[in-house]
């Protein structure tokens, strides 16, 4: 579990740029915020703003064009792909949009996935036990095409937290889902987020969404802005 006195994440200065038939496109320019252990953040902006290109920079699976990111203290650009990825394995759990299910795996598979990655000899019982929390006992053996999208998402879900990892980071994740059932997975990746005491990062267009958090991050043309600014002169976090 995190430190909750303790950033969980520091970023600083992170900038990305590619080039274009331009010459070079700034996709991030010079962002800088920590998110504190235990709380809830939302990244949000327009399309194209390049929230989801920072949440891929935070987790570790793109790299900066400059600038840090720190997660509990380690700097991630420091390490090789290797242990970026072994960073990930250990401390990070992800849901995304498209659910990213293994179609030839069934739910209970899927879930016991990352834990049979690690070694865990009690995959099976605690894959079990995580779908049970989401709803999910009755459909152990089904394979992701016989869910629906909102029990896929909910698999997703259990898969993310069977690990029990310190930081979560979602990207849209209710962005193929209905109104409905994209508020009843939503309330259950808090429900179950409250639980862990982990810390959890989410790219979202929803602002009753960004609203449930305690921390929201808005980016406008690769700049993080704080409330009433449109100039994005000045990047900020804020509550």
């Amino acid at each position: 579990m995190v430190n909750p006195r303790a950033p969980a994440i520091d970023v600083q200065h992170l900038t990305k740029r590619v080039a274009d038939a331009s010459g070079e496109l700034v996709i991030l320019d010079d962002i800088n915020f920590n998110v504190q252990g235990g709380t809830t953040l939302a990244i949000v902006g327009a399309s194209g703003s390049g929230k989801s290109t920072l949440l891929g920079l935070l987790a570790g699976l793109d790299t900066p064009s400059s600038g840090t990111v720190h997660i509990d203290g380690s700097d991630i650009f420091a390490l090789d792909e290797d242990g970026r990825a072994g960073l990930r394995k250990e401390k990070l759990g992800f849901v995304f949009q498209s659910f990213q299910l293994l179609s030839h795996l069934s739910a209970l598979e899927n879930v016991m996935l990352p834990l049979e990655l690690r070694g865990d000899k009690d995959a099976r019982e605690k894959a079990q036990a995580k779908l049970e929390r989401v709803g999910l006992a009755s459909r152990l053996q089904h394979y992701p095409k016989y869910l629906s999208g909102g029990e896929q998402q909910r698999v997703a879900l259990a898969r993310a937290f069977v690990t029990e990892p310190p930081l979560l980071f979602a990207d849209e994740p209710t962005g193929s889902l209905d109104a409905a059932t994209g508020d009843a997975v939503i309330q259950l990746m808090f429900d179950l987020n409250q639980e862990r005491g982990s810390t959890l990062v989410l790219v979202t267009h929803d602002t009753s969404i960004a609203m449930q958090c305690r921390q929201t991050v808005t980016i406008a043309a690769g700049r993080l802005l704080r409330p009433g600014d449109t100039s994005v002169a000045d990047a900020q976090i804020f509550q």
